[in-house]
């Protein structure tokens, strides 16, 4: 069972996202109503170029961003911060807001969970580490990647294209 600290943050951070898919939020406020599965979390890493994304080989899902379930006594802010770190070596600063909410089974058999997606900015030059046989490696933003969830693709896409917008009217 989700601690309910843990489950606070995430309800925050839900609501806080820039984007929203799969109905996350209708489908949280029912899964309140019972023991909840567990949460992840997971980061989309763009070099300050926004030209390029970082993404992780994971031996059945494909190219995805760092990330996993988020622990007992975290919330999935920290969770997404120590899944960088533990996957590409990295520690970065993540934006205030997350960049989106969604939900879906990491297997067949797996019920669904709620999934918070974080974003942080970080020089591509950084020397990559994580852990082995799950390599991290920089995609440009136009390359194809493959990855069980595809709709991952277009989704990071949009988010680093608003930032890429947003910094060009904070100029």
């Amino acid at each position: 069972m989700i601690e309910e600290m843990t489950l606070e943050a995430a309800l925050a951070d839900a609501h806080l996202a820039v984007r929203e898919y799969d109905d996350a939020l209708s489908w949280l406020d029912r899964a309140r109503q019972g023991p909840m599965a567990p949460l992840s979390a997971e980061v989309w890493v763009t070099n300050p170029t926004h030209s390029h994304v970082l993404l992780v080989k994971h031996r059945v899902r494909g190219w995805v961003p760092p990330g996993g379930k988020v622990e007992a006594g975290e919330t999935p802010r920290q969770a997404a911060v120590r899944e960088l770190g533990e996957e590409t070596g990295l520690r970065g600063e993540l934006l205030a807001r997350p960049a989106a909410v969604a939900v879906r089974s990491y297997r067949s058999d797996w019920s669904a969970t709620l999934g918070l997606s974080y974003a942080a900015v970080i020089d591509s030059e950084l020397p990559l580490g994580g852990e082995s046989g799950q390599p991290p490696r920089w995609f440009h933003l136009g390359e194809e990647w493959e990855s069980a969830f595809p709709a991952d693709r277009e989704r990071i896409r949009a988010h680093v294209r608003l930032l890429t917008a947003r910094e060009s009217v904070a100029r």
